[in-house]
């Protein structure tokens, strides 16, 4: 009987390992997949039937490595054989640098990815819609943009803070217990737990490197921690409707009848945001609202998930006079004119002189384009008459009369209208042809033919028509007096809004930042740029790689903040002549020299001679902003790792980045920031708050990579993440 099963299970593993299915799946095609297997409210047979399969299995492989070849490190039939088997071995593909931490091979990543792609089906669709974090389209950015823009006059905020903890039998009992809620698959659920046990999937609340691309980091760890919150996500999703319930708005009928049109009505509103483990909830109302809501919180992770709050720094805050640190970014309720200020008097007077002198540019060059037209007029019918002279007329095959034509009308459309539009002329042939006339006296028209008087009049009422400038007088003065209406409906508007409604200002904390990049060492103790001496032993093009790097991923991250202007300050200065004088020092010449070399864009030339532009031109920076709604990983990883070539020739080797099947690789040692500055992380004064790091056993640790993938590592396209840590190597 046992032989017979695996009989049918190999048939089935080589009948799905056929090349004809050797091809990924759509997004549609694997929810297709999956949702064939759901029946009486619960997915079943997960395992063998969908991630047991060589396409899922192959769409796991695209998902890690967009370009990747097929995969010759493991088989994937033999991968599918061992999950449809349930003898897939966790612990023989894991590499424990530490009792602590662990590092997966290719082969268990594609399984976990598989997995994550499977739970992002069953679950995605589930969540609550202020769950951000592992979500596709749901990311930083769109929760900073959902504050901005839906977060009205709020009065008290929290945010939930948890001790340092890792995730214990107990969260994965639990977590699993709530998986069966939706998955009757043992196999899956025992999957998962040996992930767990094996320190393969790690969770740590309380920690900074969850969302930011460090190794440490699974990648089902997202979607895991929105599954265990889901419960207290529903809770708050119910307390909120309740509250809404309670204070609901006005009824529009009657706001628009114009019973209440001076009295402003604001209903108290619960706002909640959650990315992950970090969690903040917003209310319009009282203080002990917000008590109420801390302590029903608190309550809920603590009791009903096993959470262990920090009570002490789960405080409530103002949310007018105090901010508050949310997302690597700070976030105060501030007025709406302070958001959107009003022009300044010397913005006004600069605005006015631009104009000004925009219309006198106009006006020089109608006048331009009238002298060229006299100029041509002139030489057409010098021309004409000199021909005319010389002959008896004009003989041509074709006729340009209706060309000239049209030409002229052309003209004299545009100098009448441009006579018409001049106010001061018209009223002055007006007064010239309209007063002071004597065939305006009636004994002077009763003597004249009727016809002459007819004429007569028609012409003074063409006059008026056209050269009367008081219509147009009028149309100005309207105008202005339409200008003037406006600008006082806009400041009543302001004035309003500022005293009855508050908006969500975004800010990058710009003292974390100013410490950071003294921390690493682009500034010295007096905030000026410095050179880095550790980097010189680099490449100049990999110098400016790493340093483009970090400066792509702090514009990115913060360019939703309303200060966005200081991090564009940070890059386009600290970082740039950092940069420039780390050069300086390598090739012991001045500033001035680097910059005649390579330009103030730091220019670098490939192998063909055609140079190319890593590190953000100060146009391309001056052009960002909050344009996307993306999820970039921060800076942390970039800052704390640089790579150095090894001087010494290692034997060729496959670059250990995901798919990459080159053997052209060199060996780049690991160094990171904690131990080159000999600083814990834990030092709360010297180190930066919320900067998270990589795990120190990677340090001096060797990677044999290509050159397409170090060239990535250094822009911080790809993270250690993206690349197969479980083979790096110690060399002296």
């Amino acid at each position: 009987m046992v032989a017979s099963l695996h009989l049918h299970i190999r048939r089935i593993v080589f009948r799905n390992a056929h090349p004809r299915l050797h091809s990924t799946l759509t997004k549609p095609q694997l929810k297709a997949l999956v949702l064939d297997h759901y029946s009486h409210g619960k997915f079943a047979n997960l395992i063998q039937n969908v991630v047991a399969s060589p396409p899922v299995l192959l769409t796991a492989c695209q998902n890690l490595s967009p370009s990747f070849p097929p995969p010759d490190r493991f088989s994937i039939p033999a991968t599918c054989l061992e999950l449809l088997e349930n003898r897939f071995d966790v612990a023989s593909c894991c590499l424990p640098l530490t009792p602590s931490f662990v590092l997966p091979n290719l082969k268990l990543k594609v399984v976990i990815e598989a997995i994550r792609m499977v739970m992002e089906i069953v679950y995605d669709d589930r969540f609550v819609t202020f769950c951000y974090g592992g979500r596709v389209g749901m990311g930083r950015h769109t929760a900073i943009r959902y504050l901005k823009n839906s977060l009205e006059n709020p009065t008290w905020w929290f945010t939930v803070r948890f001790k340092p903890h890792r995730f214990q039998h107990f969260h994965v009992e639990k977590l699993c217990s709530v998986i069966e809620r939706k998955v009757n698959d043992s196999v899956f659920i025992d999957l998962i737990k040996r992930l767990f046990q094996c320190k393969a999937l790690v969770i740590e609340l309380g920690a900074d490197w969850l969302g930011r691309g460090l190794p440490q980091e699974c990648g089902l760890c997202s979607i895991l921690i929105n599954v265990y919150f889901d419960a207290f996500d529903k809770e708050i999703q119910e307390m909120r409707l309740r509250e809404n319930r309670e204070n609901r708005e006005l009824d529009p009928k009657i706001i628009a009848s114009g019973l209440y049109s001076d009295v402003f009505y604001k209903p108290v509103k619960v706002y909640a945001v959650r990315y992950l483990d970090e969690i903040l909830l917003a209310t319009s109302g009282s203080k002990m609202l917000a008590l109420e809501l801390r302590t029903g919180v608190v309550k809920t992770l603590e009791l009903g998930l096993g959470l262990r709050v920090d009570k002490v720094n789960t405080a409530i805050h103002s949310a007018v006079s105090e901010k508050i640190e949310f997302l690597g970014m700070e976030l105060q309720a501030v007025l709406p004119s302070i958001l959107r200020p009003p022009m300044s008097e010397k913005a006004i007077r600069a605005r006015k002189k631009y104009l000004r002198q925009k219309e006198v540019r106009a006006l020089e060059l109608r006048n331009a384009r009238a002298r060229n037209r006299r100029k041509l007029g002139l030489k057409i019918f010098s021309h004409v008459y000199k021909k005319i002279k010389q002959s008896d007329g004009f003989k041509f095959d074709f006729s340009i009369e209706n060309q000239v034509r049209e030409i002229f009308r052309s003209w004299a459309d545009e100098v009448v209208q441009e006579f018409l539009g001049n106010i001061d002329e018209c009223q002055e042939w007006h007064r010239s042809l309209s007063a002071g006339d004597f065939l305006q006296l009636r004994h002077i028209r009763n003597q004249l033919p009727p016809e002459l008087v007819d004429a007569y009049d028609k012409f003074q009422e063409q006059v008026d028509q056209h050269l009367n400038p008081i219509k147009a007088r009028k149309a100005i003065e309207e105008e202005e007096r339409r200008v003037k209406e406006e600008e006082e409906q806009n400041y009543s508007k302001g004035t309003v809004e500022d005293l009855t409604k508050l908006c969500m200002k975004v800010e990058a904390p710009e003292i974390l930042i100013r410490k950071a990049v003294k921390l690493v060492g682009f500034t010295n103790h007096m905030g000026r740029p410095r050179p880095i001496e550790f980097l010189v032993a680099l490449e100049d093009a990999d110098i400016i790689k790493w340093y483009a790097g970090i400066a792509r991923r702090w514009l990115d991250y913060f360019c939703c903040c309303h200060n966005f202007k200081t991090v564009k300050t940070i890059v386009t200065y600290h970082l740039r002549f950092s940069c420039i004088l780390t050069l300086a020092e390598k090739h012991e010449s001045t500033k001035r020299e680097v910059i005649k070399h390579f330009s103030k864009d730091l220019r670098v030339y490939d192998m063909n001679g055609n140079h190319e532009v890593h590190f953000p031109t100060e146009r391309e920076v001056k052009m960002m902003g909050d344009r996307n709604l993306s999820d970039p990983k921060p800076v942390d990883g970039a800052l704390s790792l640089a790579v150095v070539r090894l001087a010494s020739d290692e034997p060729p080797c496959h670059c250990i980045a995901h798919f990459c099947d080159k053997t052209t690789t060199v060996f780049y040692r690991v160094h990171l920031l904690q131990n080159r500055l000999n600083v814990s992380p834990l030092d709360k004064e010297k180190w930066v708050q919320g900067m998270g790091v990589i795990h120190e056993s990677l340090n001096r640790k060797c990677l044999p990579l290509c050159t397409d993938h170090v060239n990535d590592l250094y822009m911080g396209r790809i993270t250690l993440q993206d690349i197969d840590c479980s083979y790096c190597v110690d060399v002296d």
